[in-house]
């Protein structure tokens, strides 16, 4: 359908009804029509028909209809232009790892935000205008980190590419692996946790918890490498992708990431030089590449990381697939 277009639900729009979103973006577009274009099937999120009292999440991808210019009022004014500071441009040039006509990869550095919100005015999203270059199309999120996570976030050059890698994603056609450094030792060298999780009810800010109402989630884990009982090197694999998953998971094996104060509580710090950051890195990517193959991707560590990484004795070096022989199985 020509004049189609296609939004991304941001981080501060989690658990909004979907017509609340549409009256904050499309005040032109009364009731009545959001109505009948729902009904047809029109409109569209993560590639499904909704109602108007959907719950949004961030991340999804809302698919637009054709809509007259009175419609449009809100997305058709003029918009404040944020310029990129040259320091900005520059932070975002040095976290590129990876780009070709249709992708860039970047390390995302620990505390930055990959999208905006309430007082966050300083994000990935709002500095893509500087991996432009001299395309007419500017980038694209397709997916999400955590602010404080680091590591692999990929991002489309093209509508075309934002297109197929958003759907790879959102239909989990990827293997993504994060190493993190968590407080303890397993009782488990490997294993799955299964166990579904829903916002926590009154929480501050974003929380998740566990709850048998809540969605299916999975998380493949193995250890690395451990320093006895005080610190060891986990590898987990989401299997399927909801907020904060990993980090709730870790804490239900006793094991809370380090520097993960929201879940794992005083619990999750350890005393002396090692950094009181979060310790939770996307390490490495598969995924269909959109004009064909495969892409493969493995990020650095961040400083942090590095500093404890070395001071436990553990080799970052290591780039195999630990989850290769549990695939075998």
């Amino acid at each position: 359908m020509s004049g189609v277009t296609r939004e991304y639900v941001k981080d501060s729009e989690s658990d909004w009804r979907l017509d609340k979103w549409f009256k904050v973006h499309f005040p032109g577009l009364s009731y009545g029509r959001l109505s009948k274009i729902l009904r047809k099937g029109e409109v569209r999120v993560d590639g499904k028909r909704v109602k108007a009292n959907f719950r949004l999440e961030g991340g999804m991808e809302i698919r637009l209809p054709p809509l007259g210019k009175e419609e449009r009022t809100q997305l058709d004014k003029p918009k404040a232009v944020n310029k990129i500071s040259d320091d900005d441009a520059a932070l975002m040039r040095n976290m590129v790892i990876y780009q070709d006509d249709s992708v860039i990869v970047l390390n995302k550095l620990p505390g930055l935000a990959v999208q905006g919100g309430t007082n966050t005015p300083r994000h990935v999203d709002g500095m893509l205008g500087a991996l432009q270059g001299k395309s007419k199309e500017k980038p694209k999120l397709v997916h999400r980190i955590d602010k404080d996570t680091s590591g692999i976030l990929v991002i489309a050059r093209t509508a075309a590419s934002a297109k197929k890698l958003t759907e790879s994603f959102k239909k989990r056609k990827t293997n993504k692996i994060y190493w993190a450094l968590v407080k303890g030792r397993p009782s488990q060298m490997e294993g799955v946790i299964q166990a579904p999780l829903d916002k926590e009810p009154g929480s501050r800010g974003e929380r998740m918890a566990v709850s048998d109402d809540g969605k299916r989630a999975g998380t493949d884990f193995k250890m690395m490498d451990s320093a006895a009982d005080t610190a060891t090197w986990m590898a987990f694999r989401p299997v399927t992708g909801r907020t904060h998953q990993i980090r709730v998971h870790a804490t239900l094996l006793g094991t809370p990431i380090v520097g993960d104060g929201k879940y794992g509580g005083k619990d999750a710090f350890i005393d002396g030089p090692v950094s009181r950051k979060l310790h939770l890195h996307a390490r490495s990517l598969d995924i269909d590449h959109p004009d064909g193959g495969t892409l493969s991707v493995k990020a650095a560590l961040p400083t942090h990381m590095k500093e404890s990484w070395a001071l436990f004795g553990f080799d970052d070096d290591d780039i195999s697939d630990p989850f290769e022989e549990m695939d075998d199985v």
